[in-house]
Parts: structure tokens; sequence; C-alpha cells
């Protein structure tokens, strides 16, 4: 409770200070955005460097994008609900909003995308404009879903040797709190152990855990390389995060200003995925320098870790008897 009594206040002092500032600048149409990563993380970079820029010289100045960064303006969900009841304008969230949005569990699917260039096309296609005009149908009168970009593309890493799927066994691994994440560890005879992220470092270093699972670019901002000595790249999952807007808040504006919103929003996913992909090589680079064995996994060792996941990936086709026809567009996607 005093947790949240104290995000509550933090949001309430930037609102104030956005407020009269808006005041002191005449006219201008004041946009906030809320996001959980650093300016760092690909997709944070974009939103900086092309969702507002676009936005503010597109509309001549009309409107100001003031972006509150690193979780300045709370959690993900506290960035949901806001963006939900209008006190903010955009968030930027992962796919949390499953649990709102049903067919969003979809992007987090196991071994969903041949590689992250064909989650870049998916996401920035035209299965894509399908998929936010159905979540906008949804939430109509109250947000809407502007663009995919990319979170990050999972892998594992450990203190113990991990080259490929046969040394998960009697391993320990921390896992996010989802059944998909809990479900792969067992899958591949290792244990799963949820453990918040800001406790991940210290778990490691002391040997609560051996491993864990996240993408390189959080293994090198978080500096999980200082006590892990092993990454295998599976890429088992490709993490995305979306851009919401509220509602009212977007259909207050001038038809011109809204396009304005939506193309700068879906430019900036785009320089996302680029930046990204490009990424991927550097970290990987990075991370051999820094002394970590990084293995990456070839197309035959891809399926031996999706026969081995059957038992959690036949739990979601049960649970989600709609996905196959999802999957099978977005398999077709090229």
């Amino acid at each position: 409770m005093l947790a949240r009594s104290k995000i509550a206040g933090s949001i309430l002092v930037v609102l104030i200070a956005s407020f009269i500032t808006s005041c002191a600048r005449d006219d201008r149409i004041i946009m906030r955005v809320g996001d959980v990563w650093s300016a760092s993380h690909p997709n944070s970079y974009s939103i900086i460097n092309v969702f507002k820029p676009m936005i503010e010289e597109g509309t001549n100045g009309a409107i100001y994008v003031e972006i509150y960064g690193a979780g300045a303006l709370g959690s993900e969900q506290t960035l949901w609900d806001s963006v939900r009841s209008g006190a903010l304008e955009v968030g930027i969230l992962g796919t949390l909003i499953s649990s709102e949005y049903r067919p969003m569990v979809i992007a987090e699917w196991p071994f969903l995308y041949r590689d992250v260039e064909h989650a870049k096309s998916v996401w920035t296609g035209s299965f894509a404009e399908e998929f936010m005009s159905d979540f906008n149908s949804a939430f109509s009168t109250q947000m809407n879903l502007l663009a995919v970009g990319p979170n990050s593309a999972r892998t594992f890493t450990s203190n113990v040797p991990l080259r490929s799927i046969h040394d998960f066994s009697g391993q320990r691994f921390r896992v996010p709190a989802t059944q998909v994440h809990v479900g792969i560890v067992n899958d591949l005879g290792a244990s799963s152990h949820i453990i918040p992220l800001t406790d991940l470092f210290s778990s490691m270093q002391t040997g609560v855990v051996d491993g864990q699972d996240n993408g390189m670019v959080t293994v090198l901002s978080e500096r999980f390389h200082e006590v892990q000595r092993y990454l295998l790249e599976t890429n088992h999952l490709v993490a995305i995060m979306t851009t919401v807007i509220n509602a009212p808040f977007l259909n207050s504006l001038r038809p011109e200003y809204q396009q304005v919103v939506r193309d700068a929003a879906r430019a900036a996913a785009v320089s996302a995925w680029e930046a990204y992909i490009v990424s991927l090589d550097n970290d990987r680079q990075t991370l051999r320098n820094l002394g970590v064995t990084v293995t990456q996994v070839s197309d035959s060792e891809r399926l031996q870790f999706i026969e081995a996941i059957q038992p959690t990936l036949s739990h979601l086709h049960a649970e989600n008897p709609w996905a196959q026809e999802v999957l099978t567009r977005i398999g077709n996607v090229r």
C-alpha cells in the first residue's frame, strides 16, 4: 500500500508540474509518454528520437511530447491503468496486456517466429494492422494501440556450462511469473524460480539460482555478465513493446494531428526493430569480449527445443483453441 501511495504521489507531482508548464507555454497540447525502459533500449531510443520529433514537427509545434522513461511514472500495470483512465496520454507497455486482451498471448508464444527479422515483418506489416484494428475495436472508448516494437529475443544464461539443450538438466533458472516461462524451463529438465528482477543479480551472485532467462540487451544493461559465464542464444520468445494512447485524448485532436501521431508511432516501431536487429550482433560480440561464452542455436537444435517443450505448447493450445489460425497466419508472413 505504501509503495502504491509513493507511485501515485510521484505521478501526481509529475502531472502537476506538467500542468504548470503547459500553462506557461501558451496553448500547446502536452502529450505525456510513460516508459518503463531507459533511453538506451532500442524501442525507447526510437520513442525519443523518432516518435517525439515527428509529432512536434508534423504538428508545427502544436503538440509537445514529454517523455518519462526508466519507470518514472511507475510499473507497466500503473501505465496501463493511467492510459486507460486518461490520467496519462501514452504508455509504452510489454505484453502484460494479455491479461486484459487475451489475443495478445500470441505475442509470447514459444518459438513463434523463424527469427527476429520475421518478428519485425509480423509486427510492422499487414498482420499488425489487423491485430491493432481488432484491439482498438475492443477498447474503442478507452485506448488505441498505435504500434508494436521490440523488447528482446530471450536467451538463457548460467554460471554452469550451458551450450546445448542437454545442459539444462538439474540447473536452477529464475524466470518471470508467467505460465509459459515456468513451463519452458520445467520442460527442459531444469527448475524454475520466480524472483523479482531487482533481486536477480544478487540471487545469481550468491548461488540462489544458476541462471536466468532474458534478452542480451537486458543481460548487458543489468550487468548480469558480471555474475554469469555462459549464454545460450535460444531466442525461444521474442518479446514485444506496445505503444498505447488514451482514446478520448487521441479523438480530441484534429484529424490531421491524429494521423501524424499514428504515423510517428509506426515509424518509431520500424526504426526500433531495425536498430534492435543491428544491436544483436553488437551485443553478442560485447558479451564475448567481456568473457561470456555465447553459443548460438542451430536450426536442428531449435527443433529439439520445440520438441522438448511440447507439454507447454499443448497446454497453450488447449487454453487458446482460437490460436492455431493466428499461428498459421503469422507463419505465412514473409
